[in-house]
């Protein structure tokens, strides 16, 4: 069995990702709640982070080998990652505001296609604001591999471009949809100054745990939750729920929700 479970959340990944189980469905990942409210009214009730602003010296680092968060000197290894696919959907805020109830950060890595309209945008502008960081998941959550050099730049620098228009400044983490990345694509997140990322483990796609109860259990008592695991959501309505409680129960067996802004990336090594 594979030290580190890196589960297909979007899909079959690459190189050092081999899933032990099942193949994610390939509807899973595409399909979304619609059980959330307004998020326009959720944007109104937000508060913005008071620290939102303030840059943090890098104390972590990345291994690309298994994609878990090493400390760069002394600092605590008994850290998670949370990152959060698929934003902003139907929940993304409220997983959000459950965060920041919590004193704890995350990345939220974002499609375009959810940040066409007006109201899509004040979400992404709003998670900004309360201080979580913001990645690149391409703008249609396309097969990298499968696509043209042409199409795979308009994928990745559209999402960066539109990004940075609504909210000032360009993400600084990418994602490939289901972990699959060319070396072209590389290139591209190289020259956007991104750093590059998959996951040790998740769940949240997988029938078995499309419900709160479920997801709460595995998340945190994972045989593949070990120092610096880099942990992989979504914006799905039972993610949501389940939040408070995955997060209190990494907490109570000694894990630090690391904040994102504390990693080394390509901006400011």
């Amino acid at each position: 069995m594979a030290a580190f479970f890196l589960l297909a959340g979007c899909g079959p990944i690459e190189e050092t990702a081999k899933p032990e189980k099942t193949q994610t469905p390939p509807a899973a990942n595409e399909a979304a709640s619609k059980e959330e409210k307004n998020p326009e009214q959720q944007v109104k009730q937000a508060e913005p982070a008071k620290d939102a602003a303030l840059p943090l010296t890098p104390a972590y680092r990345l291994n690309p080998g298994n994609w878990t968060i090493k400390p760069i000197a002394g600092e605590n290894p008994k850290v998670v990652l949370l990152t959060i696919d698929d934003v902003p959907d139907q929940n993304a805020l409220q997983i959000a505001k459950s965060l920041q109830s919590l004193g704890v950060k995350a990345i939220f890595f974002v499609n375009g296609h959810f940040i066409d309209s007006e109201n899509e945008k004040l979400v992404l502008k709003q998670i900004d604001q309360m201080g979580f960081m913001i990645g690149n998941h391409t703008f249609n959550h396309k097969t990298l591999k499968e696509l043209s050099e042409f199409e795979q730049y308009n994928e990745i620098v559209k999402v960066n471009d539109a990004v940075e228009q609504i909210i000032g400044k360009r993400p600084k983490f990418f994602r490939a949809p289901f972990g699959i990345n060319t070396d072209y694509s590389r290139k591209i997140v190289e020259d956007e100054k991104m750093l590059l990322m998959n996951w040790t483990y998740g769940y949240d796609w997988e029938k078995d745990y499309r419900n709160k109860a479920a997801l709460e259990k595995i998340m945190v008592n994972s045989p593949y939750l070990t120092n610096g695991a880099n942990l992989l959501l979504h914006d799905r309505v039972w993610t949501s729920q389940a939040m408070p409680q995955i997060v209190k129960g990494l907490q109570t067996k000694g894990y630090e929700i690391l904040d994102p802004a504390l990693l080394e990336t390509p901006t400011n090594d």
